[in-house]
């Protein structure tokens, strides 16, 4: 099983820029799909007192765990990254596959997957890299750049008090000594880059996550310590258990008609409470003030259901996607008609290009989105989501957010030109109307992607290439080969000498290919869902690694791992393992296999001459080409720097 490599921020940069320069796109995503802002419309926002370009952000998931994720976020006009969930177990066992957006989006993974170090250095060095991106205009123009990043943690006091977690929020507000440590790595021609004043400081705000029946005690400790000890703004994301048991029923089973989906009884009684709630926030709200920080709501996290799928492993699963906004939006219309005192609300839960004005007319801040950018088009999809927002703020003929809340469903004059409670007055009508919206029914979103019966292989597949925007950490990529069919001979070898005995033939019906890099791929199994052909392209197709040693970590899998040094290709194919050393100008190479070393010319495939590896025995065996063939082609193939990506852009030069 894959584990995530994250990828030093010199080989980031460079994969970015190379890429951008030939091919127009940043990390696979097209520079038609990059978020330059809405000409004459601002869609800033603020969030505890940051300012950000616009509301819009990935939600605490896969999308913003590693770096690239979140620039690609940022790229598609996100602008509040609320990165993952961080906690004092970062040694967990995710089960695999861990994520199935195929109608209704369902997960089992909760927090990050890297060491706390690791989660720093991601966050710092993605910081840094959109500095870097901005700092010249390589992108061309003035595009919207203030950003926030949110933390997010969890999940009781004991482990978020902790030295590891306490140390981490630290160095999260003062980067100073990881910023040192990754300029020195901006060597060659990212040494331009080295000097240029980096922000310190990553973030002050944190939204805790109080998933895991995080009982009202706990909480107020939690938000009290990150308050007045961490000296941190907070945002407290609430579980959707606080609409009550029988409300979500009625609206999932007989309002939406998601009756297969059922719920987890013991989640609404360890969850907080609402009377808890009510009577928790105006507390805390005080002390916030006092300690001169704000607090804010998410609404808000998944909901625990049974697994009644079993595509994911275990008897629960965290359901996402289309019900949820329904739920979520209940929720906040819910919170408006009880609190005393208006709180600043941000929001969550089937987020998508249709529904996002909605949500901003609400006056909720920031709207983040995960399930949505799990589907086909993946990161592209977000710059919908703005130009939506846009479309409807023209239509009403404002140019700033704060006027769209007003003018939305015409609040402005019972407002009196407030905005906070323009967006109460636009809450219980725009509840209503998602409720009532067929969109999100189980009419409309249960039919699964479709398979068509044909097995993935490590060549050739229908091309459809939706395996590649739908991985949230890029880790699938397309390469070009050419389309052959190569006939061979297969040899005997006996001692002293080699023989040509029949073969066979090699068909590469197809010049674009897909492979996976592995490092990159937590084997969410997401690409699998969208794939028409059966197998997974995170199994089946070309797995490459980026180091000798995460490639032997997985000896037995199928793999990969050029050494450009060699250059040599390491590989392992139905489970034997090989390596080929290719010395094109002397038209040879030595090819190892798990019993012997051969050398083989290049320009006939002509065995020169062998012997068996130390241990092996020095009678007569077959040969099979085949692997030598599969293993030359593809090092010719994802070194050709036509494409650009994480398996080759640490090699090529051009």
């Amino acid at each position: 099983m894959s584990e995530l490599v994250p990828i030093p921020l010199p080989l980031l940069l460079r994969r970015a820029f190379l890429e951008y320069r030939q091919e127009g796109k940043i990390f696979d995503l097209p520079e038609s799909k990059i978020f330059r802002g809405l000409p004459g419309l601002d869609l800033s926002v603020f969030f505890h007192g940051h300012r950000a370009a616009t509301p819009l952000g990935p939600a605490a998931g896969p999308h913003g765990q590693l770096a690239q994720n979140i620039v690609l976020s940022w790229l598609g006009g996100s602008r509040i990254i609320e990165l993952k969930t961080i906690q004092i177990l970062d040694e967990l066992k995710i089960p695999r596959p861990c994520i199935d957006a195929a109608n209704v989006g369902y997960n089992v993974e909760w927090s990050q997957e890297l060491k706390l170090p690791q989660s720093l250095r991601e966050y710092v060095g993605a910081a840094m890299f959109l500095e870097i991106l901005t700092s010249p205009k390589l992108l061309g123009g003035d595009l919207p750049t203030d950003t926030v990043f949110d933390m997010s943690v969890g999940y009781n006091l004991g482990g978020i008090r902790s030295s590891q977690v306490r140390s981490w929020i630290e160095s999260m507000k003062d980067a100073h000594a990881v910023i040192d440590e990754l300029r020195m790595g901006l060597t060659g021609e990212l040494a331009r880059y080295r000097d240029l004043p980096f922000p310190a400081c990553i973030s002050d705000t944190i939204s805790l996550s109080t998933f895991h029946g995080c009982p009202a005690g706990e909480i107020e400790g939690i938000v009290e310590f990150l308050l007045a000890e961490m000296g941190c703004h907070v945002c407290i994301k609430l579980n959707p258990t606080l609409l009550g048991q029988q409300e979500i029923a009625y609206l999932l089973h007989d309002v939406l008609g998601y009756r297969e989906i059922q719920l987890h009884p013991p989640a609404f009684d360890n969850d907080l409470h609402w009377d808890e709630a009510l009577d928790l926030i105006p507390r805390l709200q005080l002390l916030a003030a006092a300690c001169g920080k704000s607090l804010s709501l998410k609404f808000c996290n998944t909901l625990v259901v049974r697994n009644h799928k079993q595509v994911l492993t275990g008897d629960l699963m965290y359901m996402s996607g289309l019900p949820l906004h329904v739920i979520a939006m209940n929720l906040v219309k819910k919170f408006r008609e009880r609190l005393p005192e208006p709180i600043p609300m941000s929001f969550s839960g089937g987020m998508d290009a249709h529904n996002i004005a909605d949500v901003v007319a609400m006056n909720l801040v920031p709207v983040t989105t995960c399930t949505d950018l799990l589907r086909p088009g993946g990161y592209a999809r977000l710059s919908r989501y703005l130009e939506n927002l846009g479309e409807r703020m023209r239509a009403l003929g404002v140019t700033r957010i704060a006027d769209f809340v007003l003018n939305y469903r015409g609040q402005a004059d019972a407002a009196g030109g407030d905005v906070r409670i323009a967006g109460l007055l636009n809450t219980p009508i725009l509840a209503a109307e998602a409720t009532a919206n067929p969109r999100y029914s189980h009419e409309r979103n249960h039919g699964v992607p479709r398979k068509i019966g044909s097995r993935l292989w490590l060549y050739d597949c229908i091309n459809c290439d939706k395996c590649v925007p739908v991985c949230p950490n890029d880790a699938n990529f397309v390469y070009e080969t050419p389309a052959v069919a190569i006939e061979y001979d297969n040899f005997e070898l006996f001692p002293g000498g080699a023989r040509r005995i029949p073969g066979g033939v090699l068909r590469v019906v197809k010049a674009h290919q897909l492979a996976n890099f592995a490092d990159a791929c937590n084997e969410c199994g997401n690409c699998d869902i969208f794939c028409p052909e059966d197998g997974g392209p995170q199994h089946e197709k070309p797995r490459f690694f980026s180091s000798l040693e995460t490639y032997q970590k997985h000896a037995g899998e199928n793999g990969f791992f050029i050494d450009w040094e060699g250059p040599a290709i390491y590989g392992t194919i139905a489970g034997r393992s090989y390596v080929l050393t290719l010395y094109a100008r002397s038209d040879h190479a030595w090819f190892i296999t798990e019993t012997e070393e051969v050398e083989v010319r290049l320009s006939d495939h002509q065995v020169i001459s062998w012997k068996p590896l130390r241990g092996a025995s020095p009678s007569a065996r077959v040969l099979d080409l085949r692997p030598f063939l599969k293993l030359k082609l593809l090092a010719e193939s994802v070194t050709d720097p036509r494409h650009i990506h994480f398996a080759n852009v640490r090699g090529i030069t051009c």
